[in-house]
């Protein structure tokens, strides 16, 4: 089954009396289950579709179709709908609400999803203690590090079971050996968890952990 398709994507942004073409033309497809690595340089474009393709933003011409909806035409009610019940995302920086616990944090995304808060209390407590965060929900991200607030952004991401997990640069804020076990948790869970995710990186060895590579180059995806 097809969770994410998209099609001749293109994406052109205008400065002044000049326009850069970011994205040329895309096509790709992500299958139920799959962990796809999306790699290219910085610049290339990575940050640019996945924004699109998580709804954040609109092509200049293509097509997104997301569980067989084809939603790059939708308009803000759609769009907002589909984030909140079909997609999940995980950015560089982590995002945390600085006075809400860890655990707080996590279960803001199921209170939006409009879960009961018994379930979702329980829900939260589970993925994060998943993470490695058993000793920590009760903590507030100042109380915790780099690689620890990120594990709650993962969490977050990852507790509404999104048909469509995207994730840009999940670790690129981190230390490479923090980047590396926070990694490593990230895709357990995806895996334990049977999503879809599609997941931008520069890193090499964190892309061959995943089950195939997207490679962006001048505005094109290549295999």
């Amino acid at each position: 089954m097809r969770v994410l398709t998209v099609e001749n994507l293109k994406r052109s942004f205008t400065q002044g009396h000049k326009t850069i073409d970011v994205l040329k033309g895309v096509d790709l497809y992500l299958n139920k289950g799959e962990l796809v690595a999306l790699v290219g340089a910085s610049g290339s474009g990575k940050s640019t579709l996945l924004q699109i393709a998580g709804l954040l933003d609109h092509p200049t011409s293509g097509k997104i179709i997301i569980n067989d909806r084809t939603l790059s035409d939708a308009n803000d009610r759609e769009r907002t709908n589909a984030r909140k019940g079909d997609l999940g995302f995980v950015y560089q920086f982590h995002h945390l609400l600085p006075d809400f616990t860890a655990i707080e944090n996590v279960m803001l995304a199921l209170d939006i999803a409009g879960i009961p808060r018994k379930d979702a209390l329980e829900r939260a407590e589970k993925i994060l203690v998943k993470m490695g965060l058993k000793e920590r929900l009760d903590h507030i991200p100042a109380e915790l590090s780099g690689g620890e607030q990120q594990r709650v952004a993962i969490a977050r991401a990852i507790v509404t079971k999104p048909a469509l997990l995207l994730a840009d640069e999940p670790t690129g804020n981190l230390d490479e050996v923090t980047a590396v076990k926070v990694f490593e948790a990230f895709v357990d869970l995806v895996r334990e968890e049977g999503l879809t995710a599609l997941i931008a990186t520069h890193d090499m060895n964190l892309a061959d952990k995943m089950d195939r590579r997207l490679i962006l180059r001048e505005g094109n995806v290549v295999v």
